[in-house]
């Protein structure tokens, strides 16, 4: 079996991150922290998560994201699956993130995107069905 264990970004601001992922997931907590180097330039990195997966956020990062309306190769988006979206979209919004764009209209599922602090664009889903027909369409 694999699944994915952690995702590593590289960002100016740790701290506003940091906002925004534990608005979205109020269970995870700070696991580690550290300072190291990363082809010569110092940074500090902060590991958010659970005991099964978490987000690395790495300082020092440079420059803008990539513009999510146009074709440059580089990360979309990323999703994260609950059970309760109206409880995330409640908690960011109450955290002061306004939501990017709305989901598609679908009967098997809900779902919302943000864009965080760095300019990542972050889908939450919720299933409605179990049956992955259903799901993946």
């Amino acid at each position: 079996m694999l699944h994915l264990e952690h995702v590593n970004l590289v960002v100016s601001d740790v701290p506003a991150m940091l906002k925004f992922y534990q608005a979205a997931f109020p269970h995870w907590k700070v696991r580690d922290t550290g300072k190291g180097d990363w082809h010569g330039k110092p940074r500090t990195w902060l590991h958010f998560g659970d005991d099964y997966s978490y987000i690395v956020f790495s300082d020092n990062g440079e420059g803008e994201n990539r513009d999510l309306t146009g074709h440059q190769v580089g990360l979309a988006h990323f999703a994260y699956v609950t059970n309760n979206i109206d409880a995330v979209i409640n908690r960011l919004m109450e955290a002061g993130y306004e939501i990017a764009k709305p989901g598609a209209d679908d009967p098997s599922r809900k779902n919302v995107y943000f864009i965080d602090p760095a300019g990542f664009e972050v889908e939450f889903v919720e299933y409605l069905s179990d049956l992955p027909s259903e799901r993946n369409s």
